[in-house]
């Protein structure tokens, strides 16, 4: 198999060049560009994936609904788009929310240090997920209470870059947030807000995750 290579950004999301992506994610791991998408229903419940145990970094923790790295000459939607079917089977039109960058170890292991473009797309109750086998070990459907919940129990099991990412929906584009709103203002809730804080918090310090204009 042909070695995946990641877009090498500085803090502005501008490339500086490529590099191996195993590379990136070693403990003195580069700066590069990923995304994370959020796939949601019209009742604004969330789609989240278990990651699968064969991962490097966070396996077994439940993760936003798919996350990844463009390829050179894509866009963050575009490549949300070509990853949603390889890794769900399913195709949806994603819309552009916002950026963050993040630096979090994991372990002695490795790490993430991405600037993460974070993607909304909207899916029907009743879609049907594949699980591809070394990616996803489980799908499962939330609401707001109850990830509130599940946050307040056991913080560790989510990744750190969808917590980043729902912490952050309040500022989304104000296009996006608007064609959206009747959803991300379900998300922007005083309580989870608190919880994510507090979830994030385990992962990293506050001086090491920030929004990206």
């Amino acid at each position: 198999m042909a070695e995946e290579y990641v877009i090498l950004v500085d803090g502005n999301d501008n490339p500086i060049g490529s590099e191996e992506k195993v590379k990136c994610h070693l403990p003195n791991g580069k700066l590069h560009r990923a995304f994370t998408a959020l796939l949601f229903d019209k009742k604004g419940r969330l789609v989240l994936t278990k990651r699968a145990k064969e991962k490097m970094l966070w396996p077994e923790d439940w993760d936003g609904t798919v996350a990844s790295h463009p390829r050179e000459g894509e866009t963050y939607i575009s490549s949300a788009e070509r990853r949603m079917p390889e890794e769900l089977g399913v195709s949806c039109k994603m819309d552009y929310l916002m950026k963050f960058e993040y630096h979090v170890p994991y372990k002695d292991v490795g790490s993430e240090n991405e600037i993460c473009g974070t993607l909304i797309g909207i899916v029907d109750e009743s879609t049907k997920f594949k699980i591809v086998e070394d990616e996803i070990d489980e799908i499962k459907w939330v609401s707001v209470n109850e990830l509130i919940s599940e946050i307040k129990n056991n913080p560790k099991i989510y990744c750190p870059w969808m917590l980043i990412a729902l912490k952050f929906l309040d500022k989304s584009e104000n296009k996006t947030f608007e064609k959206h709103k009747n959803i991300l203002s379900l998300w922007i809730n005083s309580e989870l807000q608190d919880e994510l804080q507090k979830a994030i918090r385990i992962h990293l310090a506050d001086d090491k995750w920030r929004l990206v204009k």
